[in-house]
């Protein structure tokens, strides 16, 4: 695997991060903060932040901004991180798709879209710094990090039911084979062009990757249907 798509699958997998804003009170200081965020599907990391925060307040006064997206915290030298830098734009929070995917994943932050001050930002990566690890690491432009508009954006949510409702044991077969997992639930929550993610027992997140690419739901079938063939043998 590349430098470029291996970075692009970190970002999708990792989910956590320090975001790092330009102060408006303090001239000249970095601000960080914690921040969860969903990858859309071109790519890109949304968060949903509040506009009382002071973070949203460095956004609005200076909107380049840098995320350091980990995983893993046994030894954070040691593990793979990814540095972006990013342009972050207020996106529209109504977007029942984006939120429908967002609430996928962070369940918890339901009750922020009944609070009128929180909105979606999405960061527009510019630049990227990934180490995978010990003598493994470089810049990546932001815009290999674009991935194609594909209408997997609107066939998510059928995709995502057809799985859950009819290939429950396929998803369960993918955990053992792919992660050595035996879960008793298992719960597809994204699908993306890279791969997809699913929660097991109500807690644990996997994340999948595709061989190759996929821009559509007849791609995924085929993709997945493979992935099933690789489970049997």
């Amino acid at each position: 695997m590349n430098l470029n798509l291996e970075a692009q699958q970190f970002l999708f997998s990792a989910q956590k991060g320090i975001l790092s804003t330009h102060s408006a009170k303090y001239t000249g200081y970095p601000f960080g903060s914690v921040a969860p965020y969903v990858v859309n599907h071109q790519g890109m990391p949304v968060i949903l932040i509040s506009s009382l925060a002071e973070h949203t307040k460095n956004i609005a006064h200076n909107a380049h901004v840098s995320l350091l997206a980990f995983s893993g915290e046994d030894d954070l030298q040691a593990n793979a991180r990814l540095t972006l830098l990013a342009k972050a734009e207020q996106t529209d929070k109504q977007n029942d798709l984006l939120r429908a995917r967002y609430l996928r994943y962070l369940p918890q932050a339901e009750s922020y879209f009944d609070a009128h001050d929180f909105s979606f930002y999405t960061l527009y990566i510019t630049q990227a710094r990934y180490i995978a690890g010990f003598g493994k690491m470089g810049w990546i432009e932001g815009e290999d990090f674009r991935i194609p508009s594909n209408p997997l954006f609107t066939e998510e949510t059928g995709i995502l039911e057809h799985m859950n409702q009819d290939h429950a044991e396929n998803l369960k077969a993918y955990c053992q084979h792919f992660h050595g997992m035996t879960p008793a639930a298992v719960d597809m929550i994204g699908i993306d062009s890279l791969g997809f993610d699913v929660r097991v027992d109500n807690a644990l997140q996997l994340r999948f990757n595709f061989e190759n690419a996929i821009s559509n739901a007849q791609e995924a079938r085929t993709a997945l249907v493979e992935m099933a063939k690789q489970c049997r043998h």
